[in-house]
């Protein structure tokens, strides 16, 4: 119902943005509005909604593919950083400095290059002048930054928000037209069942596939087992010693669009699940981590845990607020990104044959 009354009452306002957005993607189309192409393959993962689709699990299941046969980096916005410019990762770079999800990224990937610049086209360059053989780079969040040229365009689409059932800012969801689907090379439905049906399959790829030469996949997300955050303050086998017996309480502290999937992984480990939800790529004050203390506080339960999302993590790893105190209870829930219908080997094909064809260095 809520739904149903925000599209109506932003109806003439979803209408102006998408004759915005679509004379803006027109004059693209024509090439009234120019597009630079790079010495380098180039690879964008996006989405055509805003909210979380799964960008960082995706974008890093690319790296993992890739940096054991290219020498690849990646570039993002830096989506609610608090610097400016052209910012390169290093190990004195945090949360702050670079956004939530590219210092994710940067931890779990230390070799490869990771930078954020809001200006594209110039991070693509500065990236290329300080490692000039580079084989790729990948773009996170770029579908409709359309003045550079991806050579590999990949779109992601939430399972149970698909960018066909949506509509247009800010009525809908929708960045832009549902059309603009065309645009992509790939196409990716995140956040499936593990456990999704072969005709369920069918049905969606019918649904988003803009035509038979737009190939489609399906993936879930996995969950590893929790890893202390602070790993002065904690032994890495505490935490299933006790979650394995069912008997241990559960604060899930959340910063991200929709915590459900994780929600519904913990069933299994615990009868007492307690949340705390914040908003997407929250920045954790110390009222909030003074929050966050004083529900673990009311736990009655001796085996009781903090668990935190990688995202989430990120922000709170070089947060002084937290207290020393705190740390020892405070696990991290690793995340990756699972193919299905065993057509992960296909994906991966797709993606090193076009870097090893339109890599600079070929």
């Amino acid at each position: 119902m809520k739904k149903a009354f925000r599209y109506l009452l932003f109806l003439p306002f979803s209408i102006l943005y998408g004759i915005v957005t679509g004379i803006r993607n027109w004059l693209y189309d024509i090439g009234v509005l120019s597009t630079e192409e790079k010495g380098t393959a180039i690879i964008s993962v996006g989405n055509l909604t805003v909210g979380g689709t799964g960008k960082t699990p995706h974008v890093e299941f690319i790296l993992t593919e890739l940096q054991s046969l290219f020498r690849v980096a990646m570039l993002s916005r830096g989506y609610k950083r608090k610097t400016k410019g052209f910012v390169l990762a290093d190990q004195h770079t945090d949360a702050n400095q670079i956004g939530d999800e590219p210092f994710q990224i940067f931890q779990k990937f230390s070799r490869i290059p990771v930078a954020v610049c809001e200006n594209r086209s110039e991070g693509i360059d500065k990236l290329m002048a300080l490692y000039p053989n580079l084989d790729a780079i990948i773009l996170d969040d770029a579908f409709q930054h359309r003045k550079i040229r991806s050579g590999l365009s990949i779109l992601l689409t939430d399972y149970k928000r698909l960018h066909t059932r949506d509509s247009l800012l800010p009525g809908g969801n929708l960045r832009e037209s549902a059309r603009g689907s065309r645009r992509a090379d790939i196409i990716i439905v995140t956040k499936c069942p593990a456990d999704m049906k072969p005709i369920d399959m069918r049905i969606i790829e019918h649904e988003v596939r803009p035509s038979i030469y737009h190939p489609v996949f399906f993936s879930t997300y996995v969950y590893d087992e929790p890893l202390p955050l602070f790993i002065r303050y904690a032994d890495e086998h505490w935490l299933f010693k006790k979650v394995k017996k069912r008997n241990a309480s559960i604060l899930l502290v959340t910063g991200i669009v929709s915590p459900q999937m994780i929600n519904t992984y913990l069933a299994d480990y615990s009868t007492d699940i307690r949340s705390l939800h914040f908003n997407d790529h929250h920045d954790f004050s110390k009222k909030d981590i003074m929050l966050i203390e004083k529900k673990f506080n009311e736990i009655q339960n001796q085996e009781k845990l903090i668990l935190v999302t990688e995202k989430d993590a990120a922000r709170l790893i070089k947060n002084k607020a937290v207290p020393n105190s705190l740390k020892y209870y405070i696990f991290v829930l690793p995340i990756r990104v699972e193919i299905l219908n065993y057509k992960e080997t296909a994906l991966i094909k797709k993606i090193t044959d076009y870097v090893a064809e339109n890599s600079g260095n070929r």
